[in-house]
């Protein structure tokens, strides 16, 4: 078990682009007795509602996105490179099927009840203020649905505020 710190918020100094878009997170939801995690590429930081939150997209079909339905909170966790591997396994692969933690490598650990990964280096524990799914007539641009929805496996999009910062 890794030894985290809290962190203020105000001292993030993080390129969302970057850590989300190229490194990406895991985010992760259930509880002590059954969670999942998944990678997540689409999503970002910012403020809203006079909050500072974390927004992600998740897919119907994720098997995580039952978590986050039925659950009050979830984590969003960074890694450094040598988990690369895991995380792209947690992209591919479904918990609904087998032991995705133990395959790739990730120990669940809990703070207030929320799991995260153990092996991250960076952890944002959020309260779900809101899911948003996003219907195809939503779409201004014509070619997001024949680019990213041509199986109509839409989105929902996750807005959770932060209310906690840990690092190691």
């Amino acid at each position: 078990m890794h030894t985290f710190q809290p962190y203020p918020i105000i001292l993030l100094e993080m390129n969302p682009f970057t850590k989300i878009g190229k490194e990406w997170a895991l985010v992760t939801a259930g509880n002590k007795q059954k969670c999942n995690t998944m990678t997540v590429s689409w999503g970002g930081l910012g403020v809203i509602w006079g909050k500072d939150v974390v927004y992600i997209f998740v897919r119907d079909s994720r098997y995580t996105k039952e978590f986050l339905d039925n659950g009050e909170f979830f984590s969003l966790s960074f890694f450094d490179n040598s988990y690369r591997k895991a995380l792209a396994y947690c992209g591919a692969n479904s918990g609904r099927d087998e032991d995705k933690w133990k395959q790739a490598g990730l120990t669940p650990a809990y703070r207030h009840s929320i799991p995260y990964p153990d092996e991250a280096n960076l952890v944002m524990l959020c309260k779900k203020l809101a899911a948003v799914p996003i219907p195809e007539e939503s779409f201004a641009d014509e070619t997001i649905m024949e680019t990213w929805y041509k199986d109509k496996d839409m989105h929902t999009m996750y807005i959770g505020e932060i209310y906690e910062v840990m690092a190691r």
